[in-house]
């Protein structure tokens, strides 16, 4: 889960939610818009838009090619496990809590 401040403008909402897949287990079908961005530690994060309606459907992390990243929210799953690692919580809301056991980085 990022709770960078790009990343709170990017998605609309207070975090951004992401669930990581195996590149070799995605198989990617269908148009898409791309946009770049310069994440804070300097990293390209290349994020994929349907074309149609403007929903983040993908996006792949420079230097983490063996990982592709969809938004949680794409699923439309409420039952979608929780999240088990958290970064940039020093950006988090004050009224924002992480589930009990996470991981969060240091």
């Amino acid at each position: 889960m990022c709770h960078c401040l790009a990343c709170q403008r990017r998605t609309g909402s207070v975090f951004g939610a992401q669930a990581r897949f195996s590149s070799e287990a995605v198989t990617i079908v269908g148009e898409s818009v791309e946009f770049v961005r310069i994440g804070d530690e300097g990293t390209r994060c290349t994020f994929r838009f349907c074309p149609r309606c403007g929903a983040t459907v993908y996006y792949t992390l420079e230097g983490l090619p063996e990982f592709v990243a969809i938004p949680v929210g794409a699923f439309a799953d409420p039952e979608f496990p929780a999240p088990t690692f958290s970064v940039y919580e020093e950006r988090m809301h004050s009224w924002v809590n992480m589930p009990a056991g996470i991981e969060h980085m240091a």
